[in-house]
């Protein structure tokens, strides 16, 4: 076992984590230093960077610990993993810790913990064993189940409320099952219905907030009426072409009743989520479309975050050097925020060695998800691999303007022990995966 370990080991995954480890200590060291080059007046055991350090060095215990722990001794609980990440979630939001304006915590006294991010790779592990359980199902009711289990523990982080991290299952799980055979429409059919959705909950705040005008068309999405109506007429569209698709077999009706259901679902979804969704959270949409509605609150962070990625240039200000950060100008700098601090001392350089660190550790997992003859372990590998991906996309397009702030952290750059813990296992579970690619469990 021991001569395997170190001849199949992905040493190019485990390097590329190291690198981005150690940039990631060096840029929340840089997080905390004031404008007069000092640290802020705390015990040294408090420092953020003192505890990244701790949390990087056990993370790489995680990493040889999950490597040489055979994964596939966890598929007869995958089931129950599930009914964890259930029980977990219900316990952190009736007693757990509030903590920027979410009871996304468990205080443990020395230190606490976000029970949230291990509870991907457990459901990450629960979709893959439906998945290969459930090859021979029907491909509508395979869906069917598998998405109503992604609804209720995003439902329950949703509550905390906690959308970033909620949103991380969604790519999770319509990644796997595409990877698993589960026909495009149905994926489409969630994205699209997901998408417009947010299109429309957010159209009667941009036409208070930017466009600044009343839109008669636009009442048809703020009357409440008009809405239902609509709700009720795309429904009766559905309902009539989907019974005229099953006499007929016409495929017209199918897509009628594709589209129907769509729109349909989306209007009814945009009245919950416009009463469910925090103000700052509509805003956070709101200053994606344009920053300058709200420049000194709302909008502070994205131009702030854009000024300093502009002001590192090519060659960056230097290590230490950055103004937007020691001067306090950047929000949640050492976690959401760190790639601006990067990329504004260290430059579009600085910025490319970490672009090739992440797409050093995707290329290599393709390459497991392509090499491993277990159905389960490639499975998980994908899964892995689309919330590496998302949480990559998503922070550094965030914190380009490109994307809606979502406080999504960067993994393995970010301050913060349970998403670095949650990152080393699941590179940890990557390497065990590998280790194993050639074996059929």
């Amino acid at each position: 076992m021991r001569s395997r370990f170190f001849s199949l080991f992905d040493y190019f995954i485990f390097f590329a984590v190291l690198a981005l480890l150690v940039i990631g200590v060096l840029f929340i060291y840089s997080s905390a230093i004031d404008a007069n080059g000092e640290l802020p007046s705390v015990s040294w055991y408090k420092q953020e960077y003192i505890k990244q350090i701790i949390y990087a060095i056990t993370g790489l215990f995680l990493i040889f610990g999950f490597a040489l722990f055979d994964y596939r001794k966890t598929k007869k609980f995958s089931f129950w993993f599930y009914i964890a990440i259930i029980i977990i979630l219900i316990i952190t939001r009736l007693f757990g810790t509030e903590a920027n304006n979410a009871k996304s915590w468990i205080n443990f006294g020395l230190f606490m913990i976000q029970p949230a991010e291990f509870c991907k790779i457990l459901y990450i592990f629960f979709l893959a064993w439906f998945l290969e359980k459930s090859d021979k199902m029907n491909e509508l009711k395979r869906f069917i189940i598998g998405l109503a289990s992604l609804i209720l523990p995003v439902g329950l982080i949703l509550l905390q409320p906690d959308m970033g991290t909620a949103s991380v299952f969604i790519p999770i799980f319509l990644v796997m099952c595409f990877f698993a055979g589960v026909p495009l429409r149905y994926i489409m059919l969630c994205l699209c219905t997901g998408m417009l959705t947010i299109f429309i909950s957010v159209i009667p705040v941009w036409e208070s907030m930017i466009l600044q005008k009343d839109i008669k068309i636009l009442n048809i999405l703020t009357d409440l009426k008009l809405r239902l109506i609509l709700i009720s007429s795309f429904g009766f569209i559905t309902i009539l072409s989907l019974v005229g698709y099953l006499l007929f077999k016409k495929k017209y009706y199918y897509w009628i009743a594709y589209v129907g259901g769509i729109l349909s679902v989306s209007l009814a979804a945009s009245i919950l989520f416009g009463k469910f969704l925090k103000d700052y959270q509509i805003m956070r949409l709101i200053i994606f479309i344009n920053p300058d509605v709200d420049p000194l609150k709302s909008g502070w962070n994205i131009i702030q975050a854009k000024i300093a990625i502009g002001s590192g240039n090519f060659f960056g200000r230097g290590f230490l050097q950055g103004s937007q950060s020691h001067l306090d100008y950047l929000p949640e700098q050492s976690t959401d925020f760190i790639f601006c601090i990067l990329a504004e001392e260290w430059g579009f350089l600085g910025g490319l060695f970490v672009f090739i660190c992440y797409f050093i550790i995707f290329w290599r997992a393709f390459v497991c998800i392509r090499r491993t003859k277990d159905i389960f372990g490639s499975y998980i590998a994908c899964g892995i691999t689309s919330m590496f991906a998302y949480h990559f996309f998503i922070n550094v397009g965030m914190v380009m303007g490109i994307m809606p702030i979502t406080g999504i952290p960067l993994l393995f750059l970010s301050y913060g022990g349970s998403s670095l813990w949650m990152s080393m296992m699941a590179i940890g579970i990557l390497q065990s995966i590998n280790l194993r690619r050639l074996e059929i469990h």
